[in-house]
């Protein structure tokens, strides 16, 4: 029995593999990432939903980001041409709220820009929070906004959001290299406020910012320590004036790798194409759904343009996931 194999085995038998195992998935050679690909797609079939996870979001307050990321359009030191305003206005929120709901989205989600939102903002989002979780009761409410503390956390769990996305990024050996203002550490005692709160954790990242293969094998090991019940899987999406504008695309088998990898680490999360999916061809992404992806932020994204929801679900559908 092969390598890949046991490990297949040992999870499907509901051992959890250790962090050396997940790392060494990252030497594989290229006539073992069929096999890979197979066994991750086992994994998934027998420890995910065949309901489909989606998700929207509105980008609630963009732009003028004192943080240094480099990845990042939203940060003031970066000349990049995104739009800029301080808080998103009720109709445009409630209104894409409902838009994606009768397209059959199960989740929304509010993004701010910042090291994090709080004061009169976050109240005034609370309040469209609580609008929201009255008007559409079987929608799932998230937020993503920055570093909050356990009192700001709880403001949000008391409006009705029930996931609290904060995204480690990238592996803890590589993050320093592209940000400097905050640290992992950071965001893990916010995540870990957000669950004292009450809330489920949403935390992923970007690949494709120069970092290795076992480097996305290190950033799946780490966000084990926060054990999300969502994992956002973006691809890098250059933008003109980031520090980052001229990285390269990684192959589709880099992309697969590391879907299956993550899969390895985390067998019952669900994995979630979000950012950078335009630059992916459609047999990747198809091929990404059968290898562990059942979840995916749907419709425009916060500084770049989404998959047309219709195609998705066509996709989706064919892949052979319901549509919530």
């Amino acid at each position: 029995m092969s390598y890949i194999q046991t490990l297949k085995d040992k999870i499907l038998a509901g051992d959890a593999i250790t962090d050396e195992e997940v790392l060494s998935l990252a030497e594989i050679t290229q006539e073992e990432e069929a096999e890979l690909w197979d066994a991750a797609a086992e994994i998934t079939k027998a420890f995910g939903s065949d309901r489909f996870d989606s998700c929207s979001i509105v980008n609630a307050r963009s732009g003028r980001c004192p943080e240094d990321c480099k990845w990042c359009a939203q940060s003031a030191r970066h000349a990049t041409e995104i739009a800029q305003y301080p808080l998103v206005d009720h109709d445009t929120c409630v209104g894409l709220a409902d838009y994606n709901r009768r397209q059959g989205i199960g989740r929304f989600s509010m993004v701010t820009s910042g090291r994090k939102i709080s004061g009169k903002s976050l109240a005034r989002l609370c309040d469209y929070y609580r609008e929201l979780a009255d008007k559409y009761p079987g929608m799932g409410l998230c937020a993503s906004m920055g570093l909050l503390d356990s009192n700001e956390m709880q403001q949000l769990y008391d409006a009705g959001v029930r996931r609290y996305h904060c995204n480690l990024e990238t592996a803890p050996s590589h993050f320093p290299t592209l940000c400097s203002t905050h640290t992992i550490e950071d965001k893990i005692a916010s995540i870990e406020a957000a669950r004292e709160a009450g809330m489920e954790i949403c935390s992923g990242g970007i690949i494709g910012m120069g970092e290795s293969m076992r480097q996305r094998a290190e950033f799946a090991v780490a966000l084990r320590r926060v054990n999300p019940v969502s994992i956002p899987i973006n691809i890098l999406q250059p933008i003109p004036g980031t520090p980052l504008e001229g990285a390269p695309m990684l192959t589709e088998s880099e992309i697969l790798n590391t879907v299956a990898i993550f899969r390895f680490a985390h067998p019952r999360a669900v994995l979630r194409f979000a950012g950078g999916r335009g630059r992916m061809s459609k047999e990747t992404q198809r091929k990404g759904l059968r290898i562990g992806i059942n979840g995916a932020i749907m419709g425009d994204l916060l500084t770049t343009i989404g998959a047309q929801i219709a195609e998705d679900k066509e996709m989706i559908a064919n892949a052979g996931y319901k549509f919530e």
